[in-house]
């Protein structure tokens, strides 16, 4: 994992977050996501700046969303600078699923 990943798998493991149950390197639909909760269909990618606007992120996300998954995407420096608000989002997003 990279730093940022080791970073936000702290406050996503074991229930650690707001009770939420996420999985790690998770296959789904022949991908494999950072981060999962299966229980509120929610994916939690954290990427470097090699997917900014790639092309295979866009499918990926597309056929992961038609099969009723939320992606959520955050880079690398907002987990390790601003792990509050990325954890603040997932909790909202996670209260809408």
């Amino acid at each position: 994992m990279t730093d940022a990943e080791l970073k936000l798998w702290n406050e996503l493991r074991a229930h650690r977050l707001m009770g939420l149950g996420f999985r790690r390197q998770l296959p789904i639909a022949g991908y494999i996501v950072d981060f999962a909760c299966p229980d509120r269909k929610i994916i939690v990618e954290v990427d470097g700046s090699q997917h900014a606007q790639n092309p295979g992120d866009v499918d990926r996300d597309a056929a992961l969303k038609a099969l009723g998954w939320t992606i959520l995407r955050f880079w690398n420096d907002d987990v390790l600078h601003d792990i509050d608000n990325v954890c603040r989002h997932i909790v909202i997003m996670a209260r809408i699923n």
